[in-house]
């Protein structure tokens, strides 16, 4: 057991906008190549932390336990592209006030465990292709909308071949 563990903070889409953004990842890897995400691992991140001591998880989760937010609809309807990463993906043309309220709540959180975010603004995503070497058209996302009910505190566990996606604990948002 390693004395690390890679976490990130996310949203799960609901079993239906999971499904239909894998259809839209597969269409946008025929057009662009690259490696498209499957369904159970389409994931939106909330905040990344990256490599961590196996000794911080608790402070971790209990920064995690303190966050309140509510839940809320989020529609993917506008597909995008990272020139630099060369990644696809799917996000909302409108974020929602409670999506940005729960970013910036854990930022604090774990600003206050000594955990620091990325600089950046948020901008509100899910991948749909690795390694892709195009933006594709508009008509690879057929849009839907998914109803974030809770977060997960996650682990990205290395599995022969890639990575697996395990939730280390999930707190409700309230309605």
């Amino acid at each position: 057991m390693s004395d690390r563990l890679r976490l990130f903070f996310a949203l799960w889409p609901e079993d239906h906008a999971r499904t239909a953004l894998a259809a839209a990842a597969r269409a946008a890897q025929a057009q662009c190549g690259g490696r498209a995400m499957p369904a159970e691992k389409i994931h939106l991140t909330l905040f990344f932390i990256g490599s961590l001591d196996r000794a911080r998880l608790g402070a971790i989760e209990r920064a995690g336990a303190a966050v309140r937010g509510r839940a809320f609809e989020l529609a993917f309807d506008r597909i995008g592209y990272f020139r630099r990463t060369a990644i696809v993906w799917a996000g909302a043309s409108s974020t929602p006030d409670a999506l940005l309220r729960l970013v910036e709540t854990l930022r604090s959180r774990l600003a206050a465990e000594g955990v620091r975010g990325e600089a950046r603004p948020y901008v509100p995503h899910v991948t749909l292709v690795r390694d892709a070497a195009r933006r594709p058209t508009a008509d690879v996302l057929t849009a839907c909308t998914s109803r974030a009910r809770a977060f997960a505190l996650v682990q990205s566990v290395p599995v022969s071949g890639g990575v697996r996606y395990d939730n280390v604990a999930t707190w409700p948002l309230g309605n």
